[in-house]
Order: structure tokens, then C-alpha cells, then sequence
């Protein structure tokens, strides 16, 4: 009780730093205060203004300031820049910085990050860059940072943090106290300590809090347990942030081929990649692929080419259909008037279904086994906003054009439409899944191509053939 008392008594917590508005972004005033500081190269009241802040709040000010700025920063806070903070900004940024700096500079900044930052940097340099940096390098520092850069892009291996606690299982806790006490090549945080045999083959691991609970005699393997859930080095870190999600781990140790240890992913790593991996399919659903908002807008607009072309392509091919109804538009203007809202309509349903349907895949909540219920589910869902979208549409157009029989064909196509956008918005995803492609990548085009074809040709035929009748 005492303990709870002592809590409900403590201080609130101080706000956020000064620097931010009551909005959450940058302060105008110290912005302004940063940019003369660096006009006038006032190196101490940068040092002393900017040298406190934390990594998140100093990628805060870089991504604030312009290119010239940026490095004028780094050069006038000299040794007191934390450039952990290149790995809180955008690979456009970071490589402006890093360009901009001597390769004897950047290895030695390199030495004073974790091997996970170091890697987060390396992995965007030019090959012939990286290897003069590594070349810098302490031998076991450059070996740790090369093994990691050895395994594929965004793995487990590549995210993964190579320092990290490792004991044998003969040791008493009391000689693993004094290790952690007495070595000073240890990471600065950690929450296990893990257990291995002479060639570095994982056997289990000890939680700290079971360590400070056990008295000093006791041998490690009596009170380690079995390394739950370790990640193959190999595995995509997408899949390795939901492994540590699902079952709640702060920590998970990395391991090879031979089962032997290699890094350790921590909760911090699991944050950055489910950020990373979200930004990565918003901007693949809208057609931008790794676009960064400091991208030139030569680059931007390169990126952005191949997808609005193949939007052009699946435009005409609604307009061909249509085409073929030309002389059925002509005969009646209102069905001009009306069938963009039946497109519409159903590229707007079909976009909400796919979003749901990309988002389970990559969150493996939809899968072989469930497939066919969603699917039930979704058609059901399509049909019911279809028949009360079709009353609604088919009211509206009737009353507006004094023609009940022009608000039955648009109400029918709806219903139709409707039901294709549910179909397309999940079908689409699932089978470029199967097929090994990105669903976030081009589901979004088909789903939009299926709702455009299917609404026009559902409209407009069968007002040809109603009419004609």
C-alpha cells in the first residue's frame, strides 16, 4: 500500500521539451533561433541548445532545415552531434548528411552507435563508401557490422542488434553479476541475458529480474529457460516484429543457420519496423513506392510515372467500354449524367474492402483457412450497402429525371457493381498474395479497373437492352 501511496504522490511528469508547440510540432521561435544560430555560426549556443536534445527530437530539427543547414549544423556542433539521430529522418535526408562528410569522420561516428544504427546507415552508402568506412573500423567492430550487412535487406539479421549478453551455462549468478559490473563492451540496455554453449550455440536464456532474485551460489542453467521463439537471421523483419508481438517478448534472440547467436531484437527494433512497414503500404496503396517527403521532385515525380501510367491504361479501357455504348449515351444524355456515380460508388466500396483485405494479409489475420468465410462475409456486406445504395440511387434518379424505369436500370447496376467492388477489393489482394506479388503494390489499380468496367458496362447495357426492349 505504502508503494502505491508513493506513486499516486509522485510529480506529474515534465511536458515535452520547450521546442514543440502545443500542437506537437517543431516551436516556431526555436526554429528560428536554430536557423540564425547557424547563419551566424554560433557553434556554443548550438551546442548548448541543441546538444541536450533527445535523437528523436534532434531528426525533428534536420527534417525542419534546409540542406545546407543540416550540414552546416553537423559541422558546427562537431563532436557533440548525436547521429543516432540520421537514422530518426528519411534515407533523403540521412544521405545528404553522410554525403556531405568525410569517410574518416563518418567511421568514426559510427564507432560511438549501436551495430544496429551503424547498419541502418551503411546499408543506404554507395559500395565503394562503405567499404573505405568499414575499412576504418576496429576489426571487431567492422566483422559485427559486415556479417550484418551480409543478410538480406530488411531482415531479422539486418536489424538486429549484435551486442548483447551472452554467458555460459556453468556460471554462478554471482560471477554473471560481477561480468555485467566489470565489462564495458555491453550494450547499454537489456532485459535477458542469454545462455550458450562453447561455440556460441543459443541454449536459453535468464530474464534480469529472475538473475537479481537468485542468490549468488546458484549455477545459470539452474534457473535459465528455453529460448522461446528465436528468429532465424534470415527471416523477414516484418514477420520477426510480429513473432516478438504476438507473444508479448521484449527481447528475441537472432540466430543462424547453425543455431548459433548472432544479435537480438529488442521491442525499440519491433517499433520502427511496424512504422516502417506501415508507411511502406500506405505509400505502395497510393501508387508512390519509397517515395520520401525531401525528395527532389525529379525523383518524386519518377517514382510516381510508372503508376499513373498504368492507371492511363486501365482509364481507357474504361473508356472503350464506354465507347461501345456510344450511341445509347447519345440517345438518352442521362445516362451520361449518371453512370460516373455507379464507377464511383463502386471504386469506393471495392477500396474499402481491399484496404481491410491488405491490411489482414500483412497482419496474418487472414489466411487458406479463414479465406472462405471473409469472402462470404464481404460479398454479404457489398450486397447489403448495394440494395440500400440501389433504393437510394434508384429514388433519386427517377424523381430527378422523371423516368422510374431509368432509376431501376441504375438501381440494378448498382446492386451488380456493389457486388463486383466486394468480390475484386478482396479476391484481388489474396490472389497477388498467393502469387508471391505485393497486394499493397497493385491492388489498388485492378480493384479501381474491375469497379470502373464493370459499373459502365453494367449501366449502360442495361439501359441498351431495357430501352431497346
Amino acid at each position: 500500500m505504502a508503494d502505491t501511496q508513493h506513486v499516486l504522490d509522485a510529480p506529474s511528469p515534465e511536458p515535452r521539451s520547450g521546442i514543440y508547440d502545443a500542437d506537437g510540432y517543431l516551436a516556431e521561435d526555436f526554429l528560428d533561433k536554430v536557423k540564425d544560430a547557424i547563419e551566424a555560426e554560433d557553434a556554443a549556443y548550438l551546442r548548448e541548445t541543441i546538444g541536450p536534445l533527445h535523437e528523436s527530437e534532434l531528426g525533428d530539427v534536420l527534417r525542419n532545415l534546409g540542406h545546407d543547414q543540416r550540414q552546416a549544423l553537423v559541422r558546427l556542433m562537431g563532436e557533440e552531434f548525436d547521429y543516432t539521430a540520421l537514422t530518426e529522418v528519411d534515407e533523403a535526408i540521412r544521405l545528404s548528411i553522410v554525403d556531405a562528410m568525410p569517410n574518416d569522420q563518418v567511421a568514426e561516428a559510427l564507432r560511438e552507435l549501436d551495430s544496429d544504427d551503424a547498419v541502418y546507415i551503411l546499408e543506404d552508402l554507395d559500395e565503394e563508401d562503405r567499404k573505405e568506412i568499414l575499412a576504418k573500423l576496429p576489426f571487431r567492430e567492422r566483422l559485427r557490422l559486415r556479417r550484418s550487412l551480409e543478410y538480406p535487406e530488411e531482415s531479422a539479421g539486418r536489424r538486429m542488434q549484435t551486442e548483447f549478453v551472452a554467458v555460459p551455462p556453468y556460471w554462478t549468478v554471482g560471477q554473471t553479476i560481477d561480468y555485467m559490473r566489470d565489462e564495458e563492451d555491453l550494450p547499454e540496455s537489456f532485459a535477458q541475458i542469454f545462455v550458450v554453449d562453447p561455440t556460441f550455440k543459443l541454449l536459453g536464456a535468464v530474464d534480469l529480474d529472475r538473475i537479481l532474485r537468485t542468490r549468488r551460489p546458484a549455477k545459470i542453467e539452474e534457473i535459465m529457460h528455453e529460448t522461446r521463439h528465436a528468429i532465424p537471421a534470415e527471416t523477414d523483419q516484418e514477420e520477426a516484429a510480429q513473432i516478438i508481438e504476438q507473444y508479448d517478448l521484449l527481447s528475441a534472440a537472432v540466430v543462424d543457420e547453425t543455431e548459433r547467436l548472432v544479435g537480438v531484437l529488442t521491442i525499440d527494433d519491433v517499433i520502427d519496423i511496424v512504422q516502417q512497414e506501415a508507411e511502406e503500404d500506405i505509400r505502395r496503396m497510393g501508387g508512390v513506392g519509397d517515395e520520401e517527403i525531401s525528395d527532389t521532385v525529379l525523383t518524386a515525380a519518377r517514382s510516381r510515372f510508372l503508376w499513373l501510367l498504368i492507371n492511363l491504361a486501365t482509364a481507357i479501357l474504361a473508356s472503350l467500354v464506354i465507347g461501345v455504348f456510344d450511341a445509347t449515351i447519345q440517345q438518352m444524355v442521362a445516362l451520361a449524367v449518371l453512370m460516373p456515380i455507379v464507377a464511383s460508388m463502386g471504386g469506393n466500396a471495392g477500396t474499402q474492402t481491399m484496404t481491410v483485405t491488405v491490411r489482414a494479409l500483412a497482419s496474418r489475420d487472414l489466411d487458406i483457412y479463414n479465406a472462405g468465410r471473409i469472402v462470404r462475409r464481404e460479398v454479404l456486406i457489398g450486397l447489403l450497402n448495394g440494395v440500400v445504395f440501389a433504393v437510394l440511387i434508384g429514388i433519386v434518379a427517377s424523381l430527378w429525371f422523371e423516368d422510374v424505369a431509368l432509376g431501376q436500370v441504375i438501381a440494378i447496376a448498382m446492386v451488380v457493381n456493389m457486388l463486383a467492388a466486394a468480390l475484386a477489393g478482396i479476391l484481388i489482394p489474396l490472389l497477388l498474395d498467393h502469387f508471391g506479388a505485393d497486394p499493397a503494390i497493385s491492388s489498388g489499380t485492378f480493384v479501381t479497373t474491375v469497379t470502373d468496367v464493370v459499373g459502365f458496362f453494367a449501366f449502360l447495357g442495361l439501359a441498351a437492352w431495357w430501352f431497346a426492349v
